[in-house]
């Protein structure tokens, strides 16, 4: 029997899952990744980085009871304009600066420059133009405030570029996960030479970008080392957590939509021919015909997190939501505003009455990101061509929440027997990359 890792490179943690041909799990890491904080900075520091993705794998390894020589095939699943700096020797310069860092305290005009071109939407394909928490904000915030460090800076790796870099030594990226930096043109599959213009930002200190699937080399010895893997396992390029979920979810065999509800709402799907469009950000899939779509949403987890933290700490998650699943939709007139954390208590709740309790507040958050998905959903797919909905993220484990969502949308959620289908995405990758299957397509066909 085969085996094949998926490394899923997430905001809040890191997770490494172990899958067989077949795309049975047979061991899971899971560690929470310890990001500075500091203000608006936030970052995570190398050996940290490194901490993290060697525990997820040995723990997946010890759970399997396998040895690191066993594991055929690598690939990942990234997050978006994460980043790292590296000098000529290949050393960093910055931490790993995440995604959701907010140091850059407003658009230059470089970024609006970039946002207002008139061939932006259909060179770059993102319908959700970049903002000050992009890659290329926070690169123009050094280049201008830290001239020194930029002099230095010889590479520019997103956070699964360096992993990749780490890995093998080759400095190759993914489509999918370049696209989103605004500086990919989509069409012809290469960096925007316009872009990178703007910007000042030279060609060679990008990675190059691949198809995703493509064999990029064997794990060096060095990375080896880092990571607690074998020589003699083969790394292919993964892509952008979005489009493993997808595969994962396998959509590319399906007209479904996969849903994520975990930092933010998310919906992606799968469709024929480049067309893209104001509100949706789209990029290429696995062929040169096919393309995966992405709509997003502010209000996910976010706020019931908050809620139980502030106002209910003396409940678990799990009681709450048992609390919530007694009370009759509609929750007593009780509303929550989108992103009801945002606001100051109690403005970010509506029609509130003094018998009004903690299921009731938690019920109204749980409806008010079913209203937000059901519009992102209509975003996504306003033909409404969907048969499914395949939920995945930290939503996906609440049964209340799903039959909100599925009651508020009228369609029918389809759980699949692997929660974590960032992982078992990239480990499918894998197994295609080593020919276990002939295609993306049957090996969906045949895992799921």
């Amino acid at each position: 029997m085969r085996f094949f890792l998926g490394i899923d490179l997430g905001t809040s943690y890191f997770k490494v899952g172990l899958f067989d041909e077949h795309g049975k799990l047979h061991g899971l890491g899971r560690r929470a990744l310890l990001k500075n904080s500091d203000g608006a900075v936030c970052e995570v520091e190398i050996p940290v980085f490194w901490k993290t993705l060697r525990a997820c794998i040995g723990e997946a390894l010890k759970q399997a009871k396998l040895h690191p020589d066993n594991i055929n095939a690598i690939s990942y699943s990234s997050q978006a304009n994460s980043f790292v700096l590296l000098n000529k020797a290949g050393k960093p310069l910055t931490p790993i600066i995440l995604w959701s860092d907010e140091r850059v305290p407003g658009p230059s005009e470089a970024l609006m420059e970039l946002n207002e071109r008139s061939d932006f939407l259909m060179s770059s394909g993102l319908g959700i133009k970049p903002g000050i928490q992009s890659m290329i904000a926070k690169i123009e915030e050094v280049r201008k405030k830290e001239p020194r460090r930029w002099e230095r800076v010889k590479h520019i790796l997103s956070i699964s570029d360096y992993l990749v870099f780490s890995l093998t030594g080759h400095k190759i990226s993914d489509f999918s996960t370049s696209s989103m930096t605004g500086l990919l043109d989509v069409p012809s599959r290469r960096w925007w030479k316009s872009a990178l213009d703007i910007f000042m930002i030279d060609e060679s200190l990008l990675s190059k970008p691949l198809n995703t699937g493509s064999l990029i080399g064997k794990i060096t010895g060095e990375g080896a080392k880092l990571s607690g893997l074998s020589k003699k396992s083969l790394l292919f390029s993964g892509g952008l957590d979005h489009h493993m979920v997808a595969i994962g979810a396998g959509l590319p065999c399906s007209n479904s939509i996969s849903e994520s509800t975990g930092t933010v709402l998310a919906c992606v799907n799968y469709t024929k021919g480049y067309h893209p469009r104001v509100g949706v950000n789209i990029a290429p899939g696995l062929d040169d015909d096919h393309y995966f779509q992405m709509a997003f949403d502010a209000n996910g987890a976010k706020a019931l997190e908050w809620y139980q933290i502030n106002f209910a700490s003396s409940y678990s998650m799990l009681e709450l939501l048992e609390l919530a699943d007694k009370i009759e939709p509609g929750c007593d007139g009780l509303r929550a505003k989108p992103c009801a954390n945002e606001y100051k208590w109690p403005e970010g709740f509506l029609q509130r009455k003094e018998g009004h309790v903690h299921a009731h507040y938690v019920r109204a958050i749980l409806e008010s990101t079913g209203l937000s998905l059901r519009d992102l959903l209509t975003e996504l797919d306003p033909e409404n061509k969907a048969t499914f909905i395949i939920p995945s993220g930290g939503g996906a484990r609440s049964r209340l929440w799903l039959n909100i969502k599925a009651n508020i949308i009228n369609k029918r959620f389809l759980l699949l027997e692997s929660s974590e289908l960032a992982c078992k995405g990239a480990a499918l990758l894998g197994a295609v990359g080593t020919s276990c299957y002939k295609s993306v397509n049957e090996a969906i066909e045949n895992q799921l």
